[in-house]
Protein backbone atom coordinates (compact mmCIF):
# COMPACT_ATOMS: atom_id res chain seq x y z
CA UNK A 1 0.00 0.00 0.00
CA UNK A 2 2.81 2.38 0.90
CA UNK A 3 4.57 1.68 -2.40
CA UNK A 4 1.31 2.32 -4.25
CA UNK A 5 0.89 5.67 -2.52
CA UNK A 6 4.48 6.61 -3.37
CA UNK A 7 3.88 5.68 -7.03
CA UNK A 8 0.66 7.73 -7.14
CA UNK A 9 2.42 10.70 -5.56
CA UNK A 10 5.29 10.41 -8.04
CA UNK A 11 2.85 10.25 -10.96
CA UNK A 12 1.02 13.30 -9.60
CA UNK A 13 4.30 15.25 -9.39
CA UNK A 14 5.13 14.34 -13.00
CA UNK A 15 1.69 15.51 -14.15
CA UNK A 16 2.05 18.86 -12.37
CA UNK A 17 5.60 19.39 -13.62
CA UNK A 18 4.58 18.61 -17.21
CA UNK A 19 1.78 21.19 -17.16
CA UNK A 20 4.09 23.72 -15.49
CA UNK A 21 6.72 23.11 -18.19
CA UNK A 22 4.15 23.65 -20.95
CA UNK A 23 3.00 26.80 -19.15
CA UNK A 24 6.57 28.08 -18.79
CA UNK A 25 7.10 27.68 -22.54
CA UNK A 26 3.99 29.80 -23.12
CA UNK A 27 5.19 32.31 -20.50
CA UNK A 28 8.50 32.96 -22.24
CA UNK A 29 7.07 32.93 -25.77
CA UNK A 30 4.22 35.26 -24.83
CA UNK A 31 6.67 37.54 -23.05
CA UNK A 32 8.66 37.72 -26.28
CA UNK A 33 5.55 38.32 -28.40
CA UNK A 34 4.10 41.06 -26.20
CA UNK A 35 7.44 42.85 -26.12
CA UNK A 36 6.96 43.64 -29.83
CA UNK A 37 3.20 43.38 -30.44
CA UNK A 38 2.34 46.96 -29.35
CA UNK A 39 5.39 48.25 -31.23
CA UNK A 40 4.61 46.69 -34.64
CA UNK A 41 1.91 49.25 -35.63
CA UNK A 42 4.30 52.11 -34.71
CA UNK A 43 7.14 50.48 -36.64
CA UNK A 44 4.93 50.02 -39.72
CA UNK A 45 3.47 53.52 -39.77
CA UNK A 46 6.26 55.69 -38.37
CA UNK A 47 9.33 53.92 -39.80
CA UNK A 48 8.13 52.06 -42.89
CA UNK A 49 5.40 54.53 -43.90
CA UNK A 50 2.58 51.97 -44.10
CA UNK A 51 -1.02 53.18 -43.90
CA UNK A 52 -3.51 51.93 -41.27
CA UNK A 53 -5.24 49.99 -44.07
CA UNK A 54 -1.99 48.11 -44.74
CA UNK A 55 -1.66 47.33 -41.03
CA UNK A 56 -5.18 45.87 -41.12
CA UNK A 57 -4.41 43.77 -44.20
CA UNK A 58 -1.25 42.35 -42.60
CA UNK A 59 -3.10 41.33 -39.42
CA UNK A 60 -6.06 39.92 -41.39
CA UNK A 61 -3.90 37.70 -43.62
CA UNK A 62 -1.74 36.51 -40.72
CA UNK A 63 -4.67 35.66 -38.41
CA UNK A 64 -6.57 33.87 -41.19
CA UNK A 65 -3.64 31.54 -41.84
CA UNK A 66 -3.29 30.77 -38.12
CA UNK A 67 -7.00 29.96 -37.80
CA UNK A 68 -7.09 27.52 -40.69
CA UNK A 69 -3.93 25.69 -39.60
CA UNK A 70 -5.14 24.93 -36.07
CA UNK A 71 -7.55 22.19 -37.07
CA UNK A 72 -5.03 20.48 -39.36
CA UNK A 73 -2.21 20.55 -36.82
CA UNK A 74 -4.56 19.15 -34.17
CA UNK A 75 -5.58 16.34 -36.53
CA UNK A 76 -1.97 15.51 -37.47
CA UNK A 77 -0.99 15.47 -33.79
CA UNK A 78 -3.81 13.01 -33.04
CA UNK A 79 -3.14 10.78 -36.03
CA UNK A 80 0.63 10.50 -35.76
CA UNK A 81 1.02 11.14 -32.01
CA UNK A 82 3.58 13.91 -32.62
CA UNK A 83 2.08 16.69 -30.51
CA UNK A 84 5.40 17.59 -28.90
CA UNK A 85 7.16 17.88 -32.28
CA UNK A 86 4.40 20.12 -33.66
CA UNK A 87 4.54 22.24 -30.51
CA UNK A 88 8.31 22.68 -30.94
CA UNK A 89 7.99 23.62 -34.63
CA UNK A 90 5.21 26.08 -33.85
CA UNK A 91 7.12 27.84 -31.10
CA UNK A 92 10.33 27.88 -33.15
CA UNK A 93 8.50 30.11 -35.63
CA UNK A 94 8.33 32.78 -32.90
CA UNK A 95 12.13 33.06 -32.93
CA UNK A 96 12.25 33.19 -36.74
CA UNK A 97 9.59 35.93 -36.64
CA UNK A 98 11.74 38.24 -34.50
CA UNK A 99 14.79 37.63 -36.69
CA UNK A 100 12.81 38.56 -39.80
CA UNK A 101 11.57 41.74 -38.12
CA UNK A 102 15.20 42.75 -37.68
CA UNK A 103 15.73 42.33 -41.43
CA UNK A 104 12.45 43.93 -42.58
CA UNK A 105 12.91 47.08 -44.67
CA UNK A 106 9.33 47.37 -45.96
CA UNK A 107 5.80 46.42 -44.93
CA UNK A 108 6.10 43.35 -47.18
CA UNK A 109 8.94 42.12 -44.97
CA UNK A 110 6.77 42.60 -41.88
CA UNK A 111 3.92 40.76 -43.63
CA UNK A 112 6.19 37.76 -44.30
CA UNK A 113 7.38 37.83 -40.67
CA UNK A 114 3.82 37.98 -39.32
CA UNK A 115 2.70 35.13 -41.60
CA UNK A 116 5.50 32.94 -40.24
CA UNK A 117 4.63 33.94 -36.66
CA UNK A 118 0.92 33.21 -37.05
CA UNK A 119 1.66 30.01 -38.98
CA UNK A 120 3.64 28.90 -35.95
CA UNK A 121 0.72 29.75 -33.68
CA UNK A 122 -1.62 27.77 -35.92
CA UNK A 123 0.69 24.76 -35.83
CA UNK A 124 1.33 24.72 -32.07
CA UNK A 125 -1.95 25.73 -30.39
CA UNK A 126 -4.08 22.58 -30.74
CA UNK A 127 -1.25 20.07 -30.07
CA UNK A 128 -0.15 22.11 -27.04
CA UNK A 129 -3.68 22.20 -25.62
CA UNK A 130 -3.98 18.47 -26.26
CA UNK A 131 -0.74 17.94 -24.29
CA UNK A 132 -2.22 19.91 -21.38
CA UNK A 133 -5.38 17.76 -21.52
CA UNK A 134 -3.29 14.58 -21.75
CA UNK A 135 -1.18 15.61 -18.75
CA UNK A 136 -4.14 16.50 -16.52
CA UNK A 137 -5.47 14.38 -13.67
CA UNK A 138 -9.02 13.11 -14.01
CA UNK A 139 -11.53 15.68 -12.80
CA UNK A 140 -8.98 18.51 -12.73
CA UNK A 141 -8.92 19.55 -16.37
CA UNK A 142 -10.22 23.06 -15.66
CA UNK A 143 -7.52 23.64 -13.07
CA UNK A 144 -4.86 22.37 -15.48
CA UNK A 145 -5.93 24.74 -18.24
CA UNK A 146 -6.26 27.47 -15.62
CA UNK A 147 -2.65 26.91 -14.51
CA UNK A 148 -1.46 27.05 -18.11
CA UNK A 149 -3.48 30.21 -18.78
CA UNK A 150 -2.11 31.84 -15.63
CA UNK A 151 1.47 31.30 -16.77
CA UNK A 152 0.57 32.33 -20.32
CA UNK A 153 -0.97 35.62 -19.16
CA UNK A 154 1.88 36.20 -16.70
CA UNK A 155 4.25 36.12 -19.67
CA UNK A 156 1.99 38.54 -21.55
CA UNK A 157 2.00 40.85 -18.52
CA UNK A 158 5.79 40.87 -18.28
CA UNK A 159 6.09 41.41 -22.03
CA UNK A 160 3.60 44.28 -22.01
CA UNK A 161 5.48 45.90 -19.11
CA UNK A 162 8.79 45.57 -20.95
CA UNK A 163 7.20 47.07 -24.08
CA UNK A 164 6.00 50.00 -21.96
CA UNK A 165 9.54 50.48 -20.63
CA UNK A 166 11.10 50.28 -24.09
CA UNK A 167 8.68 52.83 -25.54
CA UNK A 168 9.11 55.14 -22.52
CA UNK A 169 12.92 55.19 -22.74
CA UNK A 170 12.84 55.58 -26.53
CA UNK A 171 14.60 52.32 -27.37
CA UNK A 172 15.11 51.79 -31.11
CA UNK A 173 12.73 49.33 -32.76
CA UNK A 174 15.60 47.11 -33.94
CA UNK A 175 16.94 46.90 -30.38
CA UNK A 176 13.48 46.00 -29.07
CA UNK A 177 13.19 43.21 -31.66
CA UNK A 178 16.62 41.90 -30.71
CA UNK A 179 15.90 41.83 -26.97
CA UNK A 180 12.62 39.98 -27.62
CA UNK A 181 14.53 37.03 -29.10
CA UNK A 182 16.03 36.10 -25.70
CA UNK A 183 12.82 34.94 -23.94
CA UNK A 184 11.69 33.17 -27.13
CA UNK A 185 14.89 31.10 -27.18
CA UNK A 186 14.50 30.32 -23.45
CA UNK A 187 10.97 29.04 -24.11
CA UNK A 188 12.16 26.80 -26.95
CA UNK A 189 14.85 25.30 -24.71
CA UNK A 190 12.22 24.04 -22.24
CA UNK A 191 10.24 21.97 -24.77
CA UNK A 192 12.59 18.92 -24.84
CA UNK A 193 11.83 18.37 -21.13
CA UNK A 194 8.05 18.07 -21.76
CA UNK A 195 6.78 14.48 -21.78
CA UNK A 196 4.22 13.21 -24.28
CA UNK A 197 2.42 10.09 -23.04
CA UNK A 198 1.80 8.14 -26.23
CA UNK A 199 0.56 5.10 -24.32
CA UNK A 200 -2.80 6.85 -23.83
CA UNK A 201 -3.35 7.04 -27.56
CA UNK A 202 -3.41 4.63 -30.45
CA UNK A 203 -1.50 5.68 -33.53
CA UNK A 204 -3.75 5.19 -36.51
CA UNK A 205 -2.91 5.80 -40.14
CA UNK A 206 -6.61 5.23 -40.88
CA UNK A 207 -7.85 8.21 -38.86
CA UNK A 208 -9.94 10.49 -41.06
CA UNK A 209 -12.11 13.57 -40.63
CA UNK A 210 -15.06 11.41 -41.69
CA UNK A 211 -14.53 9.31 -38.59
CA UNK A 212 -14.96 12.37 -36.37
CA UNK A 213 -18.42 12.44 -34.80
CA UNK A 214 -19.19 15.30 -32.45
CA UNK A 215 -21.73 15.17 -29.65
CA UNK A 216 -24.79 17.36 -30.35
CA UNK A 217 -24.11 19.43 -27.25
CA UNK A 218 -20.59 20.21 -28.47
CA UNK A 219 -21.88 21.09 -31.95
CA UNK A 220 -24.39 23.55 -30.51
CA UNK A 221 -21.78 25.03 -28.21
CA UNK A 222 -19.35 25.62 -31.07
CA UNK A 223 -22.14 27.19 -33.14
CA UNK A 224 -23.03 29.62 -30.34
CA UNK A 225 -19.35 30.34 -29.79
CA UNK A 226 -18.99 31.32 -33.47
CA UNK A 227 -21.95 33.70 -33.21
CA UNK A 228 -20.45 35.18 -30.03
CA UNK A 229 -17.08 35.67 -31.70
CA UNK A 230 -18.68 37.81 -34.43
CA UNK A 231 -18.91 40.48 -31.74
CA UNK A 232 -15.60 39.66 -30.04
CA UNK A 233 -13.37 42.00 -32.04
CA UNK A 234 -9.64 42.58 -31.61
CA UNK A 235 -8.41 44.05 -28.32
CA UNK A 236 -7.06 46.89 -30.44
CA UNK A 237 -10.53 48.45 -30.39
CA UNK A 238 -10.53 48.46 -26.58
CA UNK A 239 -7.18 50.23 -26.59
CA UNK A 240 -8.44 52.71 -29.17
CA UNK A 241 -11.50 53.37 -27.01
CA UNK A 242 -9.23 54.07 -24.02
CA UNK A 243 -7.15 56.45 -26.11
CA UNK A 244 -10.31 58.27 -27.22
CA UNK A 245 -11.32 58.55 -23.57
CA UNK A 246 -8.20 60.63 -22.83
CA UNK A 247 -5.55 58.08 -21.87
CA UNK A 248 -2.04 58.78 -23.16
CA UNK A 249 -0.23 56.16 -25.25
CA UNK A 250 1.87 55.02 -22.27
CA UNK A 251 -1.22 54.82 -20.05
CA UNK A 252 -3.04 52.78 -22.70
CA UNK A 253 -0.18 50.29 -22.56
CA UNK A 254 -0.53 50.20 -18.77
CA UNK A 255 -4.23 49.38 -19.15
CA UNK A 256 -3.26 46.50 -21.41
CA UNK A 257 -0.82 45.36 -18.71
CA UNK A 258 -3.53 45.56 -16.03
CA UNK A 259 -5.83 43.42 -18.20
CA UNK A 260 -3.13 40.75 -18.51
CA UNK A 261 -2.40 40.77 -14.77
CA UNK A 262 -6.10 40.45 -13.94
CA UNK A 263 -6.48 37.47 -16.27
CA UNK A 264 -3.36 35.81 -14.89
CA UNK A 265 -4.39 36.13 -11.23
CA UNK A 266 -7.89 34.74 -11.80
CA UNK A 267 -7.07 31.94 -14.26
CA UNK A 268 -6.31 29.17 -11.75
CA UNK A 269 -9.19 29.90 -9.31
CA UNK A 270 -11.76 30.03 -12.13
CA UNK A 271 -10.44 26.80 -13.67
CA UNK A 272 -10.60 24.99 -10.34
CA UNK A 273 -14.09 26.30 -9.65
CA UNK A 274 -15.26 24.90 -12.99
CA UNK A 275 -13.88 21.49 -11.95
CA UNK A 276 -15.63 21.62 -8.60
CA UNK A 277 -19.00 23.17 -9.49
CA UNK A 278 -19.34 22.51 -13.22
CA UNK A 279 -18.43 24.37 -16.41
CA UNK A 280 -21.77 26.18 -16.66
CA UNK A 281 -21.22 28.01 -13.37
CA UNK A 282 -18.06 29.61 -14.79
CA UNK A 283 -18.78 29.89 -18.51
CA UNK A 284 -22.18 31.57 -18.27
CA UNK A 285 -21.03 34.31 -15.83
CA UNK A 286 -17.93 34.73 -17.99
CA UNK A 287 -19.96 35.54 -21.08
CA UNK A 288 -22.25 37.82 -19.04
CA UNK A 289 -19.19 39.72 -17.76
CA UNK A 290 -18.02 40.11 -21.36
CA UNK A 291 -21.39 41.48 -22.44
CA UNK A 292 -21.51 43.98 -19.58
CA UNK A 293 -17.91 45.04 -20.16
CA UNK A 294 -18.54 45.76 -23.84
CA UNK A 295 -21.71 47.69 -23.06
CA UNK A 296 -19.68 49.61 -20.49
CA UNK A 297 -17.10 50.53 -23.14
CA UNK A 298 -19.97 51.76 -25.32
CA UNK A 299 -21.53 54.12 -22.76
CA UNK A 300 -18.79 55.11 -20.28
CA UNK A 301 -15.88 57.51 -20.81
CA UNK A 302 -14.78 58.01 -17.20
CA UNK A 303 -11.13 57.03 -16.75
CA UNK A 304 -11.77 55.20 -13.48
CA UNK A 305 -14.63 53.24 -15.05
CA UNK A 306 -12.47 52.38 -18.08
CA UNK A 307 -9.82 51.08 -15.67
CA UNK A 308 -12.43 48.91 -13.91
CA UNK A 309 -13.66 47.63 -17.27
CA UNK A 310 -10.16 46.49 -18.24
CA UNK A 311 -9.87 44.60 -14.93
CA UNK A 312 -13.27 42.99 -15.55
CA UNK A 313 -12.21 42.11 -19.10
CA UNK A 314 -9.28 40.23 -17.60
CA UNK A 315 -11.76 38.36 -15.37
CA UNK A 316 -13.80 37.37 -18.44
CA UNK A 317 -10.65 36.05 -20.12
CA UNK A 318 -9.73 33.99 -17.05
CA UNK A 319 -13.27 32.61 -16.66
CA UNK A 320 -13.58 31.50 -20.27
CA UNK A 321 -10.11 30.26 -21.20
CA UNK A 322 -9.66 27.37 -18.77
CA UNK A 323 -13.26 26.22 -18.42
CA UNK A 324 -14.03 26.40 -22.14
CA UNK A 325 -10.96 24.44 -23.25
CA UNK A 326 -11.64 21.89 -20.52
CA UNK A 327 -15.25 21.49 -21.68
CA UNK A 328 -14.23 21.05 -25.31
CA UNK A 329 -11.44 18.59 -24.45
CA UNK A 330 -13.43 16.40 -22.08
CA UNK A 331 -16.37 15.73 -24.42
CA UNK A 332 -14.28 15.34 -27.57
CA UNK A 333 -14.30 11.83 -29.10
CA UNK A 334 -11.50 9.58 -27.87
CA UNK A 335 -8.38 10.01 -30.01
CA UNK A 336 -9.59 13.29 -31.51
CA UNK A 337 -8.97 15.78 -28.71
CA UNK A 338 -6.31 17.70 -30.62
CA UNK A 339 -8.49 17.78 -33.74
CA UNK A 340 -11.52 19.14 -31.88
CA UNK A 341 -9.41 21.68 -29.99
CA UNK A 342 -8.11 22.70 -33.42
CA UNK A 343 -11.66 23.15 -34.70
CA UNK A 344 -12.40 25.21 -31.60
CA UNK A 345 -9.36 27.42 -32.26
CA UNK A 346 -10.21 27.75 -35.95
CA UNK A 347 -13.75 28.93 -35.17
CA UNK A 348 -12.35 31.45 -32.71
CA UNK A 349 -9.86 32.76 -35.24
CA UNK A 350 -12.32 33.08 -38.10
CA UNK A 351 -14.77 34.79 -35.76
CA UNK A 352 -12.07 37.22 -34.61
CA UNK A 353 -11.20 38.13 -38.20
CA UNK A 354 -14.85 38.71 -39.17
CA UNK A 355 -15.53 40.54 -35.89
CA UNK A 356 -12.65 42.95 -36.46
CA UNK A 357 -13.89 43.71 -39.99
CA UNK A 358 -17.43 44.26 -38.69
CA UNK A 359 -16.21 46.39 -35.77
CA UNK A 360 -14.06 48.54 -38.05
CA UNK A 361 -16.95 49.14 -40.44
CA UNK A 362 -19.30 49.99 -37.55
CA UNK A 363 -16.74 52.34 -36.03
CA UNK A 364 -16.23 54.21 -39.32
CA UNK A 365 -19.79 54.27 -40.66
CA UNK A 366 -22.04 54.26 -37.57
CA UNK A 367 -20.24 55.34 -34.39
CA UNK A 368 -17.39 54.36 -32.09
CA UNK A 369 -19.97 52.96 -29.65
CA UNK A 370 -21.64 50.64 -32.19
CA UNK A 371 -19.07 47.78 -32.10
CA UNK A 372 -19.28 47.59 -28.32
CA UNK A 373 -23.08 47.59 -28.26
CA UNK A 374 -23.10 44.84 -30.89
CA UNK A 375 -20.52 42.78 -28.98
CA UNK A 376 -22.27 43.33 -25.65
CA UNK A 377 -25.63 42.13 -26.96
CA UNK A 378 -24.06 39.03 -28.53
CA UNK A 379 -22.20 38.32 -25.29
CA UNK A 380 -25.33 38.33 -23.12
CA UNK A 381 -27.35 36.40 -25.72
CA UNK A 382 -24.56 33.79 -25.92
CA UNK A 383 -24.58 33.43 -22.13
CA UNK A 384 -28.30 32.61 -22.22
CA UNK A 385 -27.89 30.08 -25.04
CA UNK A 386 -24.88 28.41 -23.44
CA UNK A 387 -26.79 28.08 -20.16
CA UNK A 388 -29.55 26.21 -21.98
CA UNK A 389 -27.09 23.99 -23.88
CA UNK A 390 -24.99 23.00 -20.87
CA UNK A 391 -27.96 22.36 -18.60
CA UNK A 392 -30.13 20.37 -21.02
CA UNK A 393 -30.18 16.72 -22.03
CA UNK A 394 -27.79 14.15 -20.65
CA UNK A 395 -25.29 15.10 -17.99
CA UNK A 396 -21.71 15.90 -18.87
CA UNK A 397 -20.57 12.76 -17.04
CA UNK A 398 -22.72 10.60 -19.35
CA UNK A 399 -21.32 12.32 -22.43
CA UNK A 400 -17.73 11.92 -21.18
CA UNK A 401 -18.30 8.17 -20.71
CA UNK A 402 -19.52 7.90 -24.30
CA UNK A 403 -16.39 9.59 -25.68
CA UNK A 404 -13.93 7.39 -23.80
Amino acid sequence: MRNLLIMQKSKREIVISNIVLIGMVSLFIDMSTEMVYPIIPLFLTATLGASPAIVGIIEGIAESIASLLKVFSGYIGDKYRNKKVLTFIGYLASVVYKLLLLLASSWVGVLIARIIDRTGKGVRTAPRDALVAQSSDKGKLGGSFGLHKMLDMAGSSIGAFLAFIMVTVGLKYSAAFMWSIIPAVLGIMIIPFIKEDRSKEQKSEKMTFRGLKLNWKLKLYLAVMFIFNLGNSSNTFLLLKAQNSGFSSSHVMMLYLIFNVSASLLAIPSGKLSDKFGRSLILVPGYIIYGLVYLGFAFFNSKILILILFIAYGAYTAFISGAERAFVAEISPHGYKGTVLGIYGMIQGIGLLLASIIAGAMWDHISSEAPFIFGGILGIASAALISVILNSGRSLKDIKRETQ
